[in-house]
């Protein structure tokens, strides 16, 4: 049986510590999660690769995060113990059970069937009890759940609809990126009263989430 747990530490001290994460809560979090088990049999190998990697169905076209990317915007929503966490676009749950080791509780909204299964079964299995993971509309958010603390969207999207924002509590944070490929960047949201600011966090790239591609604009 391959043991990963150098593959790990590579990760953190050559992927994470390089560009910049320097947060101990998560680069201890990041080691001690096995990203192996949150993606395909086929991709096992390459799970620690800083790249995107597929998870669930081959026709689902959702990604694993970069770990570099994932790592930094983790850090950029400055996740405290006694916070309450919404994951939009929880995927195979990797994100949530990394959240887990940071947060006091995760809601993981996801939408595919058959990822939200994969996700409930692997946190089950990895007997993490802080994280649970729900079907639903990603655009919509969970707000039965919510306000939340923070809201970490686990992808890109080209719009963000303002129902997200809208379940924050006072001064909670959203962190997500923004854009596609080389356009892409990561942008911190943050609510005062009822006002949402936003600032440039740093570039970045992810997969697009479903819902939230830009309307299509007619010329005439």
């Amino acid at each position: 049986m391959t043991d990963y747990s150098q593959s790990r530490r590579k990760m953190v001290d050559n992927q994470l510590r390089t560009n910049d994460v320097t947060d101990h809560r998560i680069l201890d979090a990041m080691e001690a999660i096995p990203r192996e088990r949150f993606v395909p049999a086929s991709k096992k190998a390459i799970a620690y690769i800083d790249e995107d990697l597929p998870v669930g169905p081959a026709d689902c076209g959702r990604v694993l995060m970069k770990p570099h990317i994932f790592g930094k915007l983790v850090q950029l929503a400055e996740i405290r113990e006694d916070h309450v966490v919404l994951v939009v676009g929880a995927g195979a749950g990797y994100s949530a059970a990394v959240l887990s080791n940071l947060a006091a509780s995760i809601v993981a909204l996801e939408e595919n069937e058959d990822l939200v299964k994969s996700a409930t079964d692997v946190l089950v299995d990895l007997g993490i009890e802080n994280a649970v993971v729900v079907d639903g509309p990603l655009v919509k958010g969970y707000a039965s759940e919510g306000p939340y603390d923070v809201i970490f969207v686990d992808g890109a999207v080209e719009t963000l609809p303002s129902v997200l924002t809208d379940q924050l509590k006072p001064l909670g944070r959203l962190v997500v990126v923004e854009g596609q490929g080389g356009a892409g960047v990561a942008r911190l949201y943050q609510k005062s009263g009822e006002a949402v600011s936003s600032r440039f966090g740093f570039n970045a790239a992810a997969g697009l989430l479903p819902g939230f591609a830009a309307a299509e604009e007619f010329v005439f």
